[in-house]
């Protein structure tokens, strides 16, 4: 963790940031984290502008109380990442996975920098990345690098509590943004969601493009941050919730909310037993987790209502022995915040669990348990093993963007070709991505991957998500399988047969069947047929090998390879 200060030159900052960037621009299954905070005051002229780009495993985060507390002139980039020929083709941001950007006001500039690289910032990435809390102006923003040489496919991503200019969305092919402010927004591509953002585009055209817009947002809760007072001293903001809000927390002055100061909070780092974290948690401490891995023999335990966990840098949680690495108790207001969970050899029954599907079950629907940027990996840098990455007994939580991925690739384990595919299989293990068993449950940005079983599957009542993002697994070795008893295949999404009342917004379910392009999914979703389970903006699409015969419940043609990269599209289920 590095901390910055606007008294140091420039040419000092400029080099650490580009020394950590060398380091992992290609470190995607690399166990280094980093944060790079930056005190209140003005970093880069508009001769000497700082320009950097931003590799895997890095924060780069203001420590101001507002994000006009911390001024960047220049530019904070990700570009594509390109994969053959000595990195000079392949160029794509589709495996651009786990940065953070937080907190700041960047005016863009890119004086020194080429025509095509001049008016815009780029930020070409893919899942597990967020952007929160920036005031961006100057140029263009632009979620694709259309200056590097292709294919330039971009996956999607995350942005909240943001004012933008004018923004490209270019190649990205899901995207999430609440709460925020845009100038403008200029294309889609399959599935582009806005929740309370002033500027976002109509979707009456609905699918031609495939906007989907709330003019509010159900439910949010804005990311707990880090940053010094005027003293000195550093403190985190923990933001309140609010309902059906549009627009930015600090438009008006300081995010609503409340100040902890960081006395309140045990520092930890990955040397640490998990004893002695769990006595401080028990003791009422909140947790900061600095940058790192940490193994999790013993699952780290939050017990009181609004104790915090903020992890900075990425901080990583590893499952040793089977363990559960978190638990969080039915308890209202906790938080759970910057954490990527992974799974280890040995098969976990969970990476989190909140709440106990036998417990009493505390909540306040004004005080959400709330998880923010928690991302789940199962495989990878390793084998991974769990039966259910995510599992959510409590009520009243909100998920304010998850990304839980079985992984497709990696480097132990992860061979290529059809005999590497069929070991994954069998050796890179999770049934289900996230089951969610409690009521009034929302989830503002969900994204499951590659589960061997549903990837989500929902039975708490009155259900909300906003943008959905599924791709089912690359590896089942044959159809058999990939059998839900008599079913062909499992849904990417599930909602429970006894559900009443369900709220769905802009989803897809995408399928690239490569181990055995013969495979049939019968649904992209499954849902009860009932007027209370409603499913608005919904598609699915096929990637190149497979089959997914229906949209939902036998309801839309089928995506296949005649149709690759051809969205299929349901409008609303059941139809009005």
């Amino acid at each position: 963790m590095t901390v910055f200060d606007p008294s140091m030159p420039v040419a000092e900052i400029q080099a650490k940031l580009d020394a950590a960037h060398a380091r992992q621009v290609d470190a995607e299954m690399g166990t280094n984290r980093y944060a790079f905070l930056f005190k209140p005051g003005t970093y880069g002229t508009a001769e000497k502008p700082l320009q950097f780009k931003v590799g895997y495993y890095t924060e780069i985060s203001g420590l101001g109380a507002s994000p006009a507390d911390v001024v960047i002139n220049g530019k904070i980039e990700v570009y594509n990442r390109c994969l053959l020929d000595g990195g000079t083709s392949n160029c794509l941001a589709l495996v651009n996975f786990w940065r953070t950007l937080s907190n700041l006001s960047l005016n863009i500039n890119g004086a020194g920098q080429d025509g095509c690289r001049s008016g815009a910032n780029f930020w070409a990435v893919s899942q597990a990345v967020s952007l929160r809390r920036l005031n961006v102006t100057g140029g263009t923003f632009s979620l694709m690098d259309y200056c590097t040489a292709g294919p330039q496919y971009a996956s999607g991503g995350f942005i909240a509590d943001s004012a933008l200019p004018a923004t490209v969305n270019g190649s990205q092919q899901q995207w999430l943004t609440r709460n925020s402010k845009v100038d403008s927004w200029s294309n889609a591509v399959w599935n582009q969601v806005f929740a309370g953002v002033q500027g976002a585009p109509d979707d009456a055209a609905f699918p031609d493009p495939p906007y989907t817009t709330l003019a509010t947002t159900p439910i949010s809760r804005e990311k707990p941050y880090l940053f010094v007072d005027p003293k000195g001293n550093y403190a985190v903001r923990v933001p309140s919730a609010h309902r059906n809000t549009s627009g930015t927390s600090w438009a008006n002055g300081l995010t609503p909310g409340r100040t902890v100061p960081l006395k309140d909070f045990f520092v930890a780092k990955p040397s640490d037993p998990e004893w002695l974290i769990n006595m401080q948690l028990l003791l009422g401490k909140n947790l900061l987790l600095t940058p790192g891995v940490y193994d999790i023999a013993q699952s780290l335990q939050v017990r009181w209502p609004n104790q915090v966990v903020l992890g900075i840098g990425h901080a990583t949680l590893t499952a040793v022995n089977g363990a559960t690495p978190l638990k969080v108790a039915d308890v209202p207001g906790a938080i759970i915040a910057g954490v990527t969970i992974d799974a280890g050899l040995k098969e976990s029954r969970n990476l989190l669990q909140v709440g106990t599907k036998k417990g009493l079950g505390f909540s306040n629907p004004a005080n959400p348990t709330t998880l923010s940027d928690v991302y789940f990996r199962v495989g990878g840098p390793h084998i991974g093993k769990v039966d259910t990455a995510l599992e959510i007994n409590s009520d009243h939580v909100l998920i304010d963007h998850t990304w839980v991925w079985r992984g497709d690739h990696g480097v132990e384990g992860f061979t290529e070709g059809v005999n590497g595919d069929t070991q994954r299989w069998r050796t890179n293990t999770g049934r289900y991505g996230a089951v969610i068993n409690g009521d009034d449950v929302t989830a503002t940005g969900l994204f499951v991957e590659h589960f061997q079983r549903y990837n989500t599957v929902w039975n708490g009542e009155r259900g909300t998500v906003v943008l959905y993002q599924n791709e089912l697994p690359y590896d089942p070795p044959t159809q058999a399988d990939w059998m839900n008893g008599s079913v062909e295949g499992w849904a990417g999404y599930k909602v429970g047969a006894k559900v009443k009342n369900h709220r769905l917004y802009g989803a897809g379910v995408y399928v690239f069947n490569q181990n055995n392009p013969s495979i049939h999914t019968e649904n992209g979703f499954e849902v009860p047929d009932r007027p209370g389970v409603r499913l608005h903006h919904v598609m699915t699409v096929n990637l190149s090998a497979g089959t997914i015969d229906h949209v939902v419940n036998g309801v839309g043609e089928a995506a296949d390879t005649t149709k690759i990269g051809v969205p299929v599209f349901v409008t609303d289920y059941p139809a009005p």
